[in-house]
């Protein structure tokens, strides 16, 4: 039997690939050049890291594997393609304020960032929860 994913679930996990090696690339030149990356490196490195790679992985494989967990589709399609497109406006904005020492680009690439964490939250939970008597 072939399990199908869907190509937003592997464009989650394909640019979690492609921010770990931005990351890890960050630290390298960081550690092998410090003067070369204007503004906060370790925030950047670290951000991309944590949002990019680590929370993508999640949200690639999470929007996969717990529906079929719970046995039930996912709740909303769309909010899950929201999601995608809020999480990856997010983090390069907030990166780009990083390099141009800007706060209100950070906050605003944040503020993008959070709301697609929201969105996967909900989502997430309104596929899983209880929905009848007799349900586990």
């Amino acid at each position: 039997m072939e399990i199908r994913v869907l190509t937003r679930n592997r464009l989650f996990i394909t640019i979690a690939l492609v921010y770990a090696l931005l990351g890890g690339g960050v630290a390298v030149l960081w550690l092998l050049a410090p003067g070369t990356i204007t503004g906060d490196a370790v925030r950047l490195h670290a951000h991309l890291m944590l949002l990019g790679f680590v929370t993508m992985m999640i949200y690639g494989i999470g929007l996969h594997a717990l529906p079929r967990f719970s046995g039930r589709n996912l709740f909303s399609e769309r909010t899950a393609d929201a999601q995608f497109v809020l999480a990856n406006a997010g983090l390069p904005a907030m990166a780009a304020g990083w390099l141009a020492g800007s706060r209100e680009i950070v906050l605003a690439g944040g503020l993008l960032t959070w709301a697609a964490m929201l969105l996967f939250t909900l989502n997430i939970l309104l596929t899983v929860r209880r929905r009848g008597p007799g349900e586990a």
